[in-house]
């Protein structure tokens, strides 16, 4: 749940920091790992780097493995809304019935796997890293990443200066991170140490494609002190901190800025970011091309951009509106679709006008970790940056990455490359809508003034709005971090239930606000509190890892060549209460405009959400063939205005 977590102290960074004379960074045995999605492999890094980040990761809690007879009754309501018929029903139940039985022996293997085979670990995290990532073959971009939308900074209304703010902000978070001394995170009342583990693949590095699986390469931050910054789909190198690891002084990142806007502007490129955009095969096979083509030379540029810090992109664009930017975001817009290396871990984007967000790779880190990067930048204003930076020394130089082995990239097969991802690419994105809905009626304050979890409230909106889009309900998916567990990632909080389809067929497919007796709205009003009660039950079971969903996961993988699953995993309700046609998240924070990710199925939605003190953001996705779009934007408005009526009306007969 991403309006939880206890964020760490902004760090008290002054000139006088500057004294310090050596890195804080201690130097890894290699330059270079790389990783496969096992977290195991790479954990001795956090012995080695120490510090408060890495001070639990000992004493975390292992991930639990749920009872059969637990994850058949958290179940079972979830998918009978999804029966069609009083036949399906039965058989469903008698399904349901028979899985201890069934599922006894996969249970058995699943508990070894846990106390034995995992014992050091997750015993989910191999297979979700590498199967739910590394091995998926579809582009990364609007299938995979997220992007968060930044407030804006009144004190920077240019690419330049809100550049500049961002690399200095940045590189200050990545030295509390690269040396171990950010303060671990923390969760709920009781402050619970969250797992730390993905903060090692958050800076200096990159996601690499290979055939069948992918890797994740991450470098030594005390051997690369450099970010990488795009414009007009160049790539040139820019120093970010000194020996001490300090930020370089602002006015010095701004005159890099100022002259790798100046070379790229003046200069053609063919734009070789654009292969990043591809399938994961294809992007292997050009990648081998491109390193084949040019050599030495090609392979030291591409570990030079891979190695980078993180990527801030400049785009030439000025866009106003949420909706325009949020594409921006997403996949490049129309015109910086170039400027983009989507397999770097972070990419900060920032407009002409100072329009400044976040595209994160979800490869081998969830939001989680990278919210706390971005809540450093968003509090990072530039007069912010500008108070705590050093003089200028006139240390900016800057340097044209692929500038060395142009001949290579100027070849007739690279070139068919990158004609070819550009039309594939600018297939991809041509499919898909996003919308924005930015409901002004009301937000927590009054949701929880009303007695309602607003998370779960907002879940039920939702609810009824796709419900009535579609005339049915669809498979809706909550992301729930499990990150108080060791290498925890997530688990899925199901919103479908028996008490959700009885308020959203009671609330029916049109609004009926005003025909309603005082009666049929006290019913309803009565349906969206079991509903709502239902939804907070479930969600606190997911945190606990207490789940359905990665449980079946993990049963159905353990059966060996030739034997049957139980029969539940055959059952089309079973199906259809698993295939997430509503993919959500929330994400609130006070200087977020917005934040997305593609839907998760064809048939389906991206509804991302924030549910701030006043309002409600929701970022909406889907396939351009549907026309859901703006009508879910819509429906979403009519439902969060009637669920308020139902509210009121309870509320005024209370004064009575």
């Amino acid at each position: 749940r991403m309006t939880v977590i206890s964020r760490p102290l902004r760090p008290r960074l002054s000139n006088n920091s500057r004294t310090l004379s050596s890195s804080p960074f201690k130097p890894w045995p290699d330059k270079v790992i790389e990783c496969d999605g096992d977290y195991r492999k790479e954990a001795f890094l956090e012995n080695h780097i120490g510090g408060p980040l890495y001070k639990h990761q000992l004493s975390l809690p292992h991930l639990p493995v749920p009872s059969l007879d637990e994850t058949i009754t958290r179940f079972l309501p979830t998918a009978l809304p999804f029966a069609k018929s009083l036949g399906e029903r039965q058989t469903l139940e008698k399904a349901c019935s028979q899985f201890p039985s069934e599922a006894a022996l996969l249970q058995q293997r699943l508990t070894q796997r846990r106390d034995v085979d995992m014992q050091d670990s997750s015993w989910l995290q191999l297979w979700w890293n590498q199967m739910g990532y590394l091995q998926v073959r579809d582009t990364v971009a609007i299938n995979v990443s997220y992007f968060f939308h930044f407030s804006d900074d009144p004190t920077a209304n240019s690419n330049i200066t809100r550049g500049a703010s961002m690399l200095f902000a940045a590189a200050e978070f990545r030295r509390l991170v690269c040396s171990g001394q950010l303060p671990a995170e923390t969760v709920g009342k009781k402050r619970t140490p969250l797992c730390s583990t993905a903060f090692k693949y958050m800076f200096n590095a990159c996601r690499i494609p290979k055939r069948i699986q992918d890797t994740y390469r991450i470098y030594d931050p005390s051997r690369f002190s450099h970010a990488v910054v795009a414009r007009k789909g160049h790539f040139f190198t820019v120093k970010i901190c000194d020996e001490s690891g300090m930020p370089v002084a602002l006015k010095d990142l701004e005159a890099a800025l100022e002259r790798i806007v100046d070379v790229a502007d003046t200069s053609k490129t063919l734009g070789i970011g654009i292969l990043t955009s591809n399938d994961r095969d294809s992007w292997a096979d050009a990648r081998e091309a491109l390193l084949e083509g040019g050599g030495t030379e090609m392979a030291s540029a591409m570990e030079e951009l891979e190695s980078g810090a993180f990527l801030l992109c400049l785009d030439e664009e000025d866009p106003i509106s949420r909706r325009q930017f949020s594409e921006i975001l997403l996949y490049g817009g129309e015109n910086s679709q170039s400027n983009r290396w989507f397999d770097k871990s972070i990419q900060i984007i920032c407009t002409e006008n100072g329009k400044a967000g976040l595209l994160g790779e979800h490869s081998m880190m969830d939001g989680m970790p990278m919210v706390a990067l971005a809540d450093h930048i968003c509090k990072t204003s530039y007069s912010d940056a500008a108070s705590r930076s050093s003089p200028a020394k006139g240390d900016n130089e800057v340097r044209d990455i692929f500038s060395s082995v142009n001949a290579s990239i100027h070849n007739g097969s690279i070139e068919n490359l990158i004609r070819q991802a550009q039309t594939a690419f600018s297939t991809w994105t041509g499919k898909h809508e996003l919308h924005v809905q930015s409901f002004q009626g009301y937000g927590s304050s009054f949701i929880k003034k009303a007695g309602f979890s607003p998370d779960a409230f907002v879940q039920m909106a939702m609810q009824l709005a796709t419900y009535r889009l579609w005339g049915e309900q669809g498979g809706t998916y909550e992301a729930t971090q499990v990150r108080p567990f060791l290498h925890g990632r997530t688990e899925t909080t199901r919103t479908t239930s028996e008490e959700s389809e009885a308020f959203v067929k009671l609330m029916g497919l049109s609004a009926n606000n005003f025909v309603d007796d005082d009666a049929i709205k006290d019913e309803k009003l009565a349906k969206l509190d079991a509903a709502v009660q239902a939804h907070v039950k479930y969600i606190g079971n997911a945190a606990k890892g207490l789940g359905v969903d990665r449980h079946f996961l993990g049963l159905s993988l353990l059966a060996a060549d030739g034997e049957s699953l139980p029969a539940l995993y055959s059952h089309p309700a079973f199906s259809a209460s698993k295939t997430w046609r509503v993919s959500t998240s929330n994400l609130t924070h006070p200087k977020f405009e917005n934040w997305g990710y593609g839907e998760v199925v064809p048939n389906g939605v991206g509804l991302s959400y924030s549910v701030h003190a006043n309002n409600c953001t929701f970022g909406i996705t889907s396939l351009k063939e549907h026309g859901w779009g703006e009508k879910l934007s819509h429906l979403l408005e009519e439902a969060l205005l009637e669920m308020k009526t139902l509210v009121q009306v309870q509320h005024t007969k209370s004064r009575l």
